[in-house]
């Protein structure tokens, strides 16, 4: 475990899966992070190198199929520490013979955790270690669970989510295999607030796409604004919590899963991201601790 800390907060991640643990507010003396009881035995696991399942768990890649799990393989490895102070520590992902079974792509992958004052950061940079021609194709996002209902005497109905702008959009549904289905569902209509009821995840994740948002802040009744999550650069955002648990994940990708409609051919996958050999991709989501 390492850890993070300078007068308003106290961090915790773990080498596997480079998962963070806890995000203390040492001034409010409140834990953030769900406990990973029963209902979802996670914190915050990485996803990489995709973002939800694959149709069928397979793509193919010059005309070879690979299989790999919903959310592929990052959460389940242990990550290197390869920079470490008081307030920053970055873990890095490098691929082994048994990787390239399931993903013929050389890569650097480097999670970046650090504390500015009441601000977290948390970056991904992915880098192409292939030859010159080999092509990376990869999803990356998060997925942090925050305690819910975070503070004592409140319930689970009396927070709610707030966007930066005002949003009409849908929830893409999602089919029992974790595939996307077609049309959306509408979730906010005019409106830049969410009321958090367990209801809202009995079919799964809400998936966004297009949203005019680039922050969203958790509220609570009659206690204002507990944090801001800034998830700019990602273009899709999962809302989600399993089965009447007590937390809600706030999920910045940079992909997102197979529709029922894919080829499953990874180069036309939808939100893939691509680098040429020694290119350098980075994305940085914040949360600001009130």
């Amino acid at each position: 475990m390492y850890l993070l800390e300078n007068d308003l907060l106290k961090v915790e991640i773990a080498s596997l899966g480079a998962e963070l643990q806890s995000i203390y507010a040492k001034k409010r003396d409140l834990e953030f992070m769900w406990d990973a009881g029963p209902a979802w035995p996670k914190k915050s696991p990485v996803l990489f190198p995709i973002v939800g399942g694959l149709k069928d768990k397979t793509y193919y890649y010059q005309g070879k199929p690979y299989h790999l799990n919903r959310h592929g393989f990052a959460r389940e490895m242990d990550f290197t520490v390869t920079d470490q102070n008081s307030t920053s520590v970055c873990f890095t992902l490098l691929p082994t013979g048994k990787l390239f079974d399931i993903y013929p792509f050389k890569f650097k992958f480097d999670i970046i955790y650090s504390l500015q004052e009441n601000r977290l950061s948390v970056t991904y940079r992915v880098v192409n270690k292939g030859n010159a021609g080999e092509k990376l194709y990869f999803s990356v996002g998060g997925h942090p669970a925050f305690k819910l209902p975070v503070l004592p005497g409140t319930a689970y109905s009396d927070y709610k989510l707030i966007f930066n702008k005002t949003e009409n959009t849908g929830r893409w549904p999602i089919t029992p295999d974790g595939l996307i289905a077609d049309g959306p569902v509408t979730i906010l209509n005019n409106s830049n607030e969410m009321r958090l009821e367990k209801e809202l995840f009995f079919s799964d994740a809400i998936v966004l796409k297009n949203l005019k948002s680039s922050k969203v802040k958790l509220n609570c009744d009659g206690a204002g604004d507990l944090f801001e999550f800034d998830f700019t650069g990602f273009p899709y955002l999962g809302i989600w919590a399993a089965k009447n648990a007590d937390f809600v994940c706030i999920e910045p990708w940079c992909g997102i899963a197979d529709s029922v409609h894919s080829n499953q051919q990874i180069t036309d996958k939808e939100g893939i991201n691509v680098l040429e050999s020694t290119e350098q991709f980075e994305r940085t989501w914040n949360l600001t601790i009130y």
